[in-house]
């Protein structure tokens, strides 16, 4: 499978471990780039999403498609509502509810939830077990991001522990954002 987008791999909370799709996904296309964190574990949203705009004005942002995962997935919702940069897209997968009373606590700065259309085309990808977000509020988001909702079940946080490694379905979600 061949992109001809950048992609700008940005995981969530405590980054992304080695066998998570993300990583894979990495290892497998080298020209994927993971946006770093100074800070994985306690983040200041403010921060992350200038990282994420710093990473996107190093390259063609017309040519950029963003992979985000869990709370990275609100965060890219924060960084269109700041910087309204007009990218090719975004695949937003689990995107976690930091609203929710089951939302690990530590971070600062990623609530409310964004609720505005992002300026580029999206999917966001959910399941119907996540622990970090109901389905409903999934579906909240995607509708009011503008984005396509695709509902792949009983996933948990599709992650590892959910039993996600390679996850060749999301390669093909990424390329039909990349084919647009």
């Amino acid at each position: 499978m061949d992109f001809t987008a950048r992609i700008l791999i940005l995981p969530g909370l405590g980054s992304s471990g080695e066998q998570h799709w993300q990583s894979l996904w990495e290892r497998q296309f080298p020209d994927f780039q993971r946006v770093e964190q100074t800070n994985w574990e306690t983040p200041v949203c403010a921060d992350w999403i200038r990282q994420v705009d710093e990473a996107v004005m190093a390259g063609d942002p017309a040519k950029t498609i963003l992979v985000g995962h869990s709370l990275a997935c609100i965060t890219v919702a924060y960084w269109a509502k700041t910087f309204q940069r007009a990218i090719k897209g975004a695949l937003l997968v689990a995107p976690s509810d930091t609203e929710a009373a089951s939302y690990p606590a530590g971070t600062t700065g990623f609530t409310p939830v964004p609720l505005e259309q992002l300026p580029f085309p999206s999917i966001v990808v959910t399941s119907s077990s996540d622990f970090y977000v109901s389905l409903e509020r999934a579906a909240q988001f995607a509708g009011a991001w503008g984005s396509e909702l695709v509902n792949i079940g009983d996933a948990g946080h599709i992650n590892v522990a959910a039993g996600y490694g390679q996850w060749p379905d999301g390669l093909h979600l990424l390329k039909q954002l990349d084919d647009k």
